[in-house]
């Protein structure tokens, strides 16, 4: 599936849960880095307006599915993916971090949330090494110079993996720029996903994500915040679904 932002192309790849894992192992393995974002309709509203935030993405060499929406609109262009919830991929990637004695770190949110994330991660995983948590300070600039320092203190903790919650896009940002000076770690953003780990949000339950009705769960947690969020993503979607459709005929 390719999403068109101006005259760029974001490319879904790996397709689903199971080659994104493959991926990442093989990297690791093989004494290689990466950058994983996680695409779903609030990033398309957000790559459209920001000049920057579209530049980091083009840097990444992983993107996966984040939100049914973007499933849908793959199915549409006749480009089927998997839908890879960055939230679902906290302790599979900690997991593969233990089983390849990787050490973890985790950066972004507060310094609670990651010592919550850290216990339940280590208590989930037996064998994990989180070597660093790294909690940006209030107003984070991605591009700044305390990103600089933030980058160092990855590289001096020794790890090969860094899971980000910092937000879109903040977070995707970082990763770009990070990835490029440590091109031996594998970076992944992925939101609230520590958040949840941690019992700072409750996400919504599987019966709910099931029924694809999660953005509904969080537009009621938290009106104020996501409601407007939402309403832009639903402004896009017409747009992209006949890009898809030209995408399946263009085939």
């Amino acid at each position: 599936m390719e999403c068109q932002i101006e005259e760029q192309t974001i490319r879904i790849n790996p397709r689903d849960r199971n080659a994104l894992e493959q991926n990442i192992v093989a990297r690791l393995c093989g004494g290689h880095g990466f950058a994983l974002a996680t695409l779903n309709l609030d990033h398309l509203v957000k790559l459209r307006r920001d000049p920057a935030f579209l530049a980091a993405y083009l840097k990444h060499d992983m993107v996966v599915a984040d939100g049914n929406p973007i499933v849908w609109l793959s199915r549409l262009a006749g480009r089927k993916v998997g839908l890879v919830p960055g939230a679902d991929m906290v302790v599979p990637l900690a997991r593969i971090a233990a089983d390849l004695d990787v050490p973890l770190a985790l950066l972004g949110s507060t310094e609670p949330v990651l010592t919550n994330a850290a216990g339940t991660l280590c208590a989930q995983v037996p064998g994990l090494k989180i070597v660093a948590q790294i909690a940006p300070p209030m107003a984070f600039d991605p591009s700044g110079a305390e990103a600089d320092e933030m980058i160092t203190r990855l590289e001096q903790s020794g790890a090969r993996l860094c899971l980000l919650a910092l937000g879109a896009p903040k977070q995707e940002i970082f990763a770009a720029r990070a990835y490029t000076r440590l091109p031996q770690i594998g970076f992944a953003s992925f939101g609230a996903g520590l958040d949840f780990i941690a019992g700072e949000q409750i996400r919504a339950p599987r019966w709910i994500r099931a029924m694809a009705m999660e953005w509904l769960w969080r537009a009621l947690a938290q009106p104020r915040r996501m409601v407007p969020r939402y309403a832009r993503c639903a402004v896009i979607l017409p747009g992209h679904a006949l890009r898809a459709l030209r995408l399946r005929r263009s085939a």
